[in-house]
């Protein structure tokens, strides 16, 4: 009997990370679902059958470990990881909070992708899989820290695929548009629930977690010649990020 296939999900504690780790769990993958948050990765690792790796993904240290732990094959690596911190403008920005942005978007995307790729390399047809944004692709007032780490991301994952064209491993970016979950608005307005919530006010129908999971699940499934380079997802309501249809009563 041959052994499933492997995957690495960090940021699994929760939101898309949590969804994404259920939904390969689902199609058969052994997933090592990663993150800080001890208690939520180890009910999810055995509410799925998988591994919990406590990991901080801005820690070498850290990272390595989760290496030694996936060992010499791995068959897809999504890195979740990420988060937004403030939304003040430029003129007050808080260079903490850019710091902390950029560190875990996109360093600990480089961190994880370099000690993870040897595995995935060994796989023989391994996917790379680096969520990201549509703030990666368009400015907005008081999201330059985050839209600027999401650019990141996305040209981080544009260079990943031309160093990487000779090897077996394909390299793919999503970037959902306003995703609604438990934690992303309220991490980012430092837990003011009210700013959180005028987040999605009068938006009927906001993506969910699920929602972004299922298309990564399709995403990194698709036959080995195949490449998914970006897939962007948003709800119906959301044109644009600066177009969104709200009712309110």
């Amino acid at each position: 009997m041959s052994s499933p296939r492997t995957a690495v999900v960090t940021g699994a504690s929760s939101g898309i990370g949590a969804a994404t780790a259920r939904t390969l769990a689902a199609q058969g993958f052994h997933v090592y679902c990663a993150a800080r948050r001890t208690d939520r990765i180890e009910a999810l690792a055995s509410e799925i059958g998988g591994t919990a790796v406590v990991c901080d993904v801005t820690s070498k240290e850290s990272v390595a470990a989760l290496a030694e732990t996936v060992g010499d094959r791995l068959d897809v690596l999504v890195n979740n990881a990420g988060g937004a911190f403030g939304a003040a403008p430029v003129a007050q920005g808080d260079a903490d909070d850019w710091r902390r942005m950029y560190e875990v978007n996109v360093i600990g995307l480089m961190q994880v992708t370099r000690a993870l790729l040897p595995a995935l390399v060994a796989s023989g047809a391994g996917v790379i899989l680096n969520v990201g944004s549509t703030a990666g692709r368009t400015a907005y007032e008081g999201g330059a820290g985050y839209t600027a780490a999401k650019h990141g991301t996305k040209v981080v994952t544009e260079t990943l695929r031309l160093e990487l064209w000779d090897q077996p491993v394909r390299v793919c970016e999503i970037a959902p548009g306003m995703v609604r979950t438990d934690e992303f608005a309220l991490v980012r307005f430092e837990g003011d629930q009210e700013r959180a919530e005028a987040v999605y006010a009068g938006v009927a129908e906001p993506l969910t977690a699920e929602d972004v999971a299922d298309a990564i699940g399709w995403m990194v499934t698709r036959p080995v010649h195949v490449n998914i380079d970006e897939l962007v997802i948003r709800p119906r309501a959301q044109a644009a990020q600066h177009k969104v249809h709200r009712v309110h009563d």
